[in-house]
């Protein structure tokens, strides 16, 4: 099985996990991976996770251009500026509309530069700071416009009234991070107003230290 067939098939694999576990609903949510050569398998516009089938997925060759398959998803702006300003640090994108990121993204007393307080190490070690980013129409090309403004510093952003995205070394790891973000959305919610107890400062640190984690203060 060469490198492309292997891809397609797991990028299939991991949207059919997402959607029977509930992380995306109905056509709703989007996926790219990066071949070794620099393509990119992308899934289709108003497509089911739960329903695709690897020889439809867009391919774009190295420079952007659609080459094959069907119509892409009018995500690609928000996919392209993550792998535009992370360089080799990404090789997937995730995005979902999973319902209890959506709800924090609703909160009126969230802090935008860091949506979610120091809950779990595991929150910090696979997302590091989340951004929110402002409501800006599905599609809209200024959504890449907004992470390019964060000039390759996060990993994960959080789109007010819309969803997470979240970019990987790899699409393992950025499905990971991904269900990481949505589980720490839940924690979340369910203290919301409780005052629960979070990390220190020094506890914090020594994470970013030790898992060298991208976290800018």
């Amino acid at each position: 099985m060469n490198e492309e067939t292997r891809l397609r098939e797991q990028i299939v694999t991991v949207a059919a996990s997402l959607f029977a576990r509930g992380l995306t609903a109905g056509s709703s949510g989007n996926i790219s991976a990066r071949l070794g050569d620099g393509r990119l398998l992308v899934t289709p516009t108003g497509s089911s996770f739960g329903a695709l089938d690897p020889a439809r997925l867009s391919l774009f060759d190295a420079e952007g251009r659609f080459v094959s398959g069907d119509k892409p998803t009018k995500e690609m702006p928000l996919h392209s500026a993550f792998y535009e300003t992370r360089g080799a640090r990404t090789g997937a994108v995730v995005h979902l509309h999973s319902t209890h990121s959506v709800a924090v993204s609703l909160l009126p007393d969230i802090d935008p530069d860091s949506v979610f307080k120091p809950l779990t190490a595991y929150s910090i070690m696979r997302l590091g700071k989340v951004k929110l980013l402002p409501y800006i129409r599905p599609g809209d090309p200024a959504m890449g416009d907004a992470v390019r403004g964060l000039a390759g510093k996060r990993s994960a952003v959080l789109l007010a009234h819309h969803g997470p995205v979240v970019a990987g070394k790899d699409l393992e790891a950025a499905a990971y991070a991904m269900e990481e973000l949505e589980e720490t959305a839940k924690l979340t919610l369910l203290t919301h107003g409780l005052r629960p107890k979070i990390l220190t400062t020094a506890e914090v640190r020594d994470l970013v230290a030790h898992f060298d984690i991208e976290w800018d203060d």
